[in-house]
């Protein structure tokens, strides 16, 4: 695989400057500063090393021979390219965040779902400032203060009753 000239950057850097957010636009305006001086600096250097005039070289070293080893060994010179070994893992991470992501939307819609309901349910109750503690009765049964089956205590709060016990008191694993 050859190497590609690079000559403008991949990167869209206003659809990415519209979500970064507000607290973070500093560390990614030193980001794209980096990104560009490193594109000017390769755009600064032509595409192709210069060639070497070896008739120059051969003129001035007296010692017969050594240029032409030189120039056999900068031909046979060839530096590889490194090999794309991490493409793949991100490919399988960015797929597996993508699940994460569906199944993220897929429970979200469902909560969303769920929400509407509740907020239906709301809409649909006589207004709070218009409820007698029988409508909240009606309406919430389980919070509701029932005095006849479950008389308590003001504040009507579990810690406040008579028959509570401290979850971490002895007496609390004893019954």
């Amino acid at each position: 695989m050859a190497a590609r000239r690079i000559t403008q950057s991949a990167i869209n850097w206003s659809a990415l400057g519209e979500r970064v957010p507000e607290h973070q636009r500093a560390q990614f305006l030193l980001f794209k500063a980096k990104s560009d001086g490193y594109l000017r600096r390769v755009l600064a250097n032509p595409e192709q090393p210069p060639a070497i005039d070896w008739s120059f070289y051969k003129s001035k070293v007296p010692i017969a021979g050594m240029v032409d080893e030189f120039q056999k060994q900068y031909s046979a010179l060839k530096i590889p390219f490194p090999a794309d070994t991490v493409s793949s893992l991100i490919d399988a991470q960015e797929k597996e965040i993508k699940s994460d992501i569906e199944k993220f939307k897929t429970d979200s819609n469902a909560r969303i779902a769920e929400y509407k309901k509740e907020l239906a349910h709301i809409a649909s109750l006589i207004p709070y400032d218009q409820m007698t503690m029988e409508d909240y009765r009606d309406a919430y049964p389980e919070d509701a203060l029932d005095p006849l089956n479950k008389p308590t205590f003001w504040p009507h709060t579990k810690e406040e009753q008579l028959d509570y016990v401290e979850p971490d008191s002895p007496q609390a694993s004893s019954h």
